[in-house]
């Protein structure tokens, strides 16, 4: 992994502002939100506006046809969970999806590779998406702004393309030899089967990846509502490209699908309490989490030895139980790519979204619908393909995710923070949880402050962490330190937003060339 200068000091100062605020990974999505927020809209409107132009300008974590989960506090509510992740298709058959006998590599989740990859990439990875669906319900019971105008920006910024900046072009390099085994794919994104041409220094170049395809698609969602790709004739085009291309996703599993509203797991902890999602997410591993730390060590002034440790422990102890009793296996490989998408929103009078939404892998299973535009999920690797395990894949199945937002509570403070990368997400949020309620750290310290990353059997530790820490750590098994950096993640990407009385607070991962918080 390519490390920075000791030297070199990175900084993102958090958002303050007594109005609204939108944490993204991406700031032009930031920046839509933060305009519905200006407009009057509430939390739930620019988490939908922010959702559809987010799937446009950073394609390769989310989309409309991913899937996720949410987090809201609405006033007069209290929170909710709404749950719209990926289903298997009812017509999937898992002896399509012959074992080779050796460990998949290169990709997410360590199991037995497939044949051909068909369970990772193209069209056979294909599952049912459920973002559209989930965000149309939750904007039909608390949104106030009118639907379409909530996705006009993304039309517009679908019809302008992505610029080619640095960043994309890494990103698609990462990715070029399974893009180009897709035409639609790597029309989109190649250039003669090569990562495309980054603008030049002089940044008078205005090179850019078109995405005009997919504004039609977003204009039919705006006008015939978010069924339109479940009932509609774009749900029939979509899985019409997918049976071209050899998936098992028919119509029919489109119109079967509804997102689940669900009665979010109340953890209490110490002196405050959270809020999360108890199904088929990390919501109930985290939940353990917090379990272990509350008997795991005594908090101080700030994070120690002791604090490091007791968070390792808690993440092996979570996850144990997470492989016993759901068989989600997850990502043990460092270098795997950031993955997924979070965004947290809290607008002017205190209502606030968590929200997560992902295509799986990055660029999903690397496959584009010609008819729609949509850069189209792998859901189908989330499953087990050897049979006889709690999560194996079967036809109808719904997928088990490391999605993870978090609301929370202590005082007068409140917060809502999620975050992208895979297995890496859940220790990634239980830490920051912890420095809010535990250690009383503002949001700004808390993105700041150094973390581990304990999802597999080596932790990860940030190298500026001291001495103390890191051998506390090895004396519980191998340690591997590593530098936060803009790519590869070794470190969860977060967003979060935090109400301290009636300011407002944002921030993102330091190291995410896009992300801000954006104040509406």
């Amino acid at each position: 992994m390519t490390q920075l200068s000791r030297a070199q000091i990175t900084t993102k100062p958090a958002t303050r502002s007594s109005r609204g605020i939108v944490a993204a990974q991406h700031r032009l999505a930031a920046e839509v939100g933060a305009e519905v927020l200006a407009a009057g809209g509430n939390a739930v409107d620019a988490a939908v506006a922010v959702s559809f132009a987010i799937g446009v300008v950073e394609p390769w974590m989310s989309g409309p046809a991913g899937g996720g989960a949410m987090m809201l506090d609405m006033a007069g509510t209290g929170p909710e969970a709404l749950y719209y992740g990926m289903r298997a298709p009812a017509g999937l058959n898992p002896a399509d999806f012959p074992l080779t006998g050796e460990k998949a590599t290169g990709d997410l989740f360590p199991w037995k590779a497939v044949v051909e990859d068909r369970n990772v990439i193209g069209a056979t990875a294909v599952a049912v998406p459920g973002v559209v669906d989930g965000i149309g319900k939750a904007h039909a019971r608390y949104g106030r702004m009118p639907w379409a105008e909530l996705i006009a920006p993304a039309v517009k910024l679908a019809k302008e393309g992505i610029e080619a900046d640095w960043y994309v072009a890494l990103l698609i390099a990462s990715s070029t030899r399974v893009l180009a085994r897709d035409p639609d794919a790597a029309a989109r994104f190649l250039e003669d089967g090569q990562w495309p041409t980054v603008a030049n220094w002089t940044a008078l170049s205005d090179k850019r990846i078109d995405m005009s395809s997919m504004a039609p698609s977003l204009q039919a969602i705006a006008d015939e509502g978010a069924r339109a790709l479940y009932d509609g004739d774009l749900g029939a085009a979509l899985a019409a490209d997918v049976e071209a291309k050899g998936g098992s996703l028919r119509r029919a599993d489109l119109q079967a699908y509804q997102a689940v509203w669900q009665q979010a797991r109340a953890v209490p902890y110490r002196d405050a309490t959270l809020w999360v999602t108890p199904h088929l997410t990390a919501g109930p591993t985290i939940s353990d989490v917090f379990s272990q730390l509350s008997t795991g060590f005594t908090p101080g002034q700030a994070p120690d030895a002791a604090a490091y440790a007791a968070y390792a422990e808690a993440c092996d102890a979570a996850y144990a139980a997470r492989l016993a009793n759901d068989g989600d296996m997850g990502n043990d490989d460092p270098r795997a790519p950031s993955c997924t998408t979070h965004f947290s929103i809290v607008d002017a009078e205190g209502n606030m979204v968590a929200m997560t939404q992902t295509l799986l892998s990055i660029f999903g299973s690397r496959v584009v619908s010609p008819s729609t535009g949509l850069l189209l999920n792998n859901g189908i690797m989330w499953f087990d393909p050897e049979q006889g395990r709690p999560n194996s894949l079967a036809g109808g199945k719904r997928c088990l995710m490391n999605v993870c937002p978090v609301l929370g509570a202590a005082g007068d403070r409140k917060f809502a923070i999620g975050a992208s990368g895979g297995r890496k997400i859940m220790p990634a949020v239980a830490q920051l949880a912890s420095f809010l309620t535990d250690f009383g750290m503002g949001l700004d310290a808390a993105f700041h402050q150094p973390r581990i990353d304990a999802s597999g059997d080596t932790v990860i530790a940030d190298d500026t962490l001291p001495a103390s820490v890191i051998e506390s750590l090895e004396m519980r098994g191998p340690v591997v330190t590593a530098r936060r950096a803009p790519f590869p993640y070794a470190f969860a990407c977060p967003a979060g937003v935090l109400r301290d009385g009636a300011e407002n607070y944002g921030a993102t991962e330091i190291m995410s060339p896009w992300g801000e918080a954006v104040a509406g």
